[in-house]
């Protein structure tokens, strides 16, 4: 069994949450089964719902491909390697986002967590964050 030797204590975490703007630009997209298998994509990240499968992957891919998607996401990643079992980072991280108008989704690693926040919107949100981190201090 593999033991977590991440951060639990909420205020440590914020304050070391360290984000990171990543460069690339992500889409979220929904294809079958049946439409991934030929694609031979390679998605950051697949997720099987019972609608379809829902994908992540990198805006030039998708077009390439010629995928739907409705919006463009940015990838902030929280470098602190947060245990799975943490409570409250997330919570504090979209509650403050939320009361500036930002929408975030949130993909949780095995060490870090990772925040899609649309485009327009990735300055804005590192700059919050980077607030929390100091407040934190």
């Amino acid at each position: 069994m593999l033991e977590s030797m991440g951060i639990k204590d909420l205020n440590k975490l914020l304050k070391e949450m360290n984000p990171r703007l990543i460069e690339k630009e992500f889409v979220f997209c929904t294809i079958s089964q049946e439409h991934i298998g030929k694609l031979h994509l390679e998605a950051l990240l697949t997720f099987k719902e019972a609608e379809g499968i829902t994908i992540i992957i990198e805006k030039e891919k998708a077009d390439s491909n010629t995928l739907s998607y409705s919006q463009v996401w940015k990838m902030i990643t929280l470098q602190v390697h947060s245990d799975l079992s943490a409570v409250g980072l997330l919570a504090a991280i979209t509650n403050k986002l939320a009361k500036e108008g930002i929408s975030v989704n949130v993909i949780s690693g095995y060490y870090h967590d990772h925040l899609f926040v649309p485009i327009k919107m990735a300055e804005k949100s590192i700059d919050l964050l980077q607030e929390f981190v100091n407040s934190s201090a």
